[in-house]
């Protein structure tokens, strides 16, 4: 007690001597004044702290604010928009040249299209489409293409084009069907009773309604400013659902031997904002399937939820320990492991518009659900963000999985993986290029320490194939599907790298055109801003119809209705 009491005397003592010394101080200044300084100290104060701690450091904002500044100069602002609109033309002139005659339709038709009429239209779009896909030679894209199953799939949708999940007591048979590709999901990723989840028009959709619900999570337990830490290597919808839902977005370090987050790094980047840890099994760009089990644990630790993104390699990873070949745990039996996203419409083989995304438990999955109990047309409830979705969907999806059953995805992962990791260990063979890691799954990411590598892109385009040029680093993959493990595909890819590379090697330092400049060009622009302008031309070429061959009110693609 004589020490608390000293302590106290001392506290006391203190505070006598502040208040003596600030009126000493202050006794010639009038209140006014004292009111006014202490007011404008605090602003000024409040003011420099928003400023120094923002989501972007101090430097990003500089350097973004100097970038805006230069681009309004007046030469600069004109120069670029000249060169935008050029990019964009050209854009759109190539999209114009690919329809040949066919003009664009403007209007509704006069009279309706008799059904012959119709296909016989739907049949020249149909042939507008040059590219070969079930040759094998693109990367991912068509994932299986197996006619029969397409078959089924188109009668699937006839079966069901009518119904609407929103409506669950008018169709009870899609609610059953959507609630047992949900299970049945749940059960591949060794879920227990508890797991839960719903089905999504994708894997952007399942990853943006996972961050949402963790977000709203974050908020519900004091969490003003909610963080995600992903990966640098993630799929861009978590930027995309960072964008929507006002979530900062920290991007963690990759291992530069092994392209995996370094989890260290995770580590040190976790604070009392952070709203959910992300893995990715495997991750886009190089196929590498992150140290699920390590982020776990942070998770468990710190009391924060871990999503594994495994939208590209759903319906691979749970079926490669009985496809004989072994994975490090990625799933629900990972401690610490909150929820995953896995497309049905990549390896599931069901028709584009198909995900599912998964909670360990419903106390996760209620933060996702959107509740209007207090609308005049009634108390609205959705799972996801979709109202209305196409019931065949889900029916084709379910139908699909049906089909397929777990011997049929036990071979085709056994196919699929087969491939890839010959297409992986030739590769490293290959003199003048390079496999980023040690891909375990689908995806294998060429690089070069001797050349433009995009130049071996280009080259392989010229030679027929479809591949994804990524960048941060500079390479390009192939992802590899079931059209991918005919004998003769595989071999050809490698032969036409193999001879490229050996051209390329007679003059490696030779300047590289086409997409290679293209994207070369792209990643040594300092501001990302242009790049996102020309990206947007990109995206509203797409739309354009305004080419000089139009096709009016009462014509279809020039011909008299």
């Amino acid at each position: 007690m004589d020490v608390m009491s000293q302590g106290l005397e001392f506290l006391h003592e203190c505070a006598n001597n502040t208040r003596n010394y600030t009126n000493q101080y202050l006794k010639n200044y009038e209140d006014w004044q004292i009111v006014f300084y202490s007011t404008g100290i605090t602003l000024l104060s409040v003011w420099l702290y928003s400023f120094l701690f923002q989501e972007k450091s101090l430097k990003e904002r500089a350097k973004k604010s100097f970038f805006k500044f230069v681009r309004r100069l007046p030469y600069i602002k004109d120069k670029i928009k000249n060169e935008i609109e050029k990019t964009s033309k050209s854009i759109q002139d190539d999209f114009n040249r690919n329809m040949g005659e066919m003009a664009y339709i403007q209007q509704l038709p006069f009279r309706g299209l008799e059904t012959d009429q119709l296909f016989n239209e739907l049949g020249k779009y149909k042939r507008l489409a040059k590219f070969d896909w079930k040759s094998g030679m693109a990367s991912g894209t068509v994932y299986s293409g197996d006619d029969d199953l397409t078959d089924i799939m188109s009668r699937v949708y006839g079966m069901f084009a009518w119904s609407n999940p929103l409506h669950s007591d008018v169709f009870p048979d899609i609610r059953k069907m959507e609630a047992e590709v949900v299970r049945m999901c749940c059960a591949m990723f060794n879920g227990g009773l508890e797991s839960c989840g719903c089905m999504t028009s994708g894997g952007t959709e399942s990853i943006m309604l996972a961050v949402k619900a963790y977000r709203d999570m974050a908020y519900e337990r004091g969490i003003k400013h909610p963080e995600m830490l992903v990966p640098k290597s993630v799929h861009c919808a978590f930027d995309k659902a960072a964008h929507y839902f006002n979530v900062t977005i920290k991007h963690i370090p990759l291992d530069s031997r092994s392209m995996k987050v370094d989890i260290q790094a995770m580590k040190a980047a976790i604070s009392r904002n952070t709203c959910m840890l992300v893995g990715s099994a495997p991750s886009f760009p190089h196929g590498m399937v992150d140290d699920i089990e390590s982020i776990g644990k942070l998770g468990k630790k710190y009391n924060i939820p871990v999503h594994v993104d495994s939208c590209l390699g759903g319906f691979l990873l749970p079926f490669m320990n009985k496809a004989g070949y072994s994975i490090d745990p990625f799933d629900f039996s990972v401690p610490g492991v909150t929820s995953i996203s896995a497309d049905t419409h990549k390896y599931g083989f069901a028709p584009k518009g198909s995900s599912v995304v998964m909670y360990s438990s419903k106390e996760y999955r209620k933060y996702q659900f959107f509740i209007a109990p207090d609308w005049q047309g009634g108390v609205y409830a959705t799972a996801t963000f979709a109202g209305s979705r196409a019931g065949a969907l889900i029916a084709a999806c379910w139908a699909t999985m049906m089909y397929s059953g777990e011997s049929g995805y036990v071979e085709s992962t056994r196919k699929i993986i087969e491939t890839t990791r010959s297409i992986r260990e030739s590769l490293k063979a290959i003199n003048g290029i390079f496999v980023y890691g040690d891909p375990e799954v689908s995806v294998v990411a060429i690089g070069s320490l001797d050349f433009n590598v995009y130049r071996l892109s280009d080259s392989l385009a010229a030679k027929g194939w479809n591949l994804n040029a990524l960048q941060f680093p500079s390479c390009f993959h192939i992802c590899v599907t079931l059209l991918h493990t005919p004998a003769g595909v595989a071999d050809k890819f490698l032969n036409d790298v193999t001879e490229s590379v050996e051209v390329i090697m007679e003059d490696p330092k030779a300047e590289c055109g086409g997409m290679g400049a293209i994207y070369g060009m792209a990643q040594s622009i300092p501001d990302r801003s242009l790049v996102s302008d020309i990206a947007a031309g990109f995206l509203d070429a797409c739309f354009e119809t305004s080419e000089t061959k139009t096709a009016k009110n009462g014509q279809i693609n020039g011909h008299i209705i």
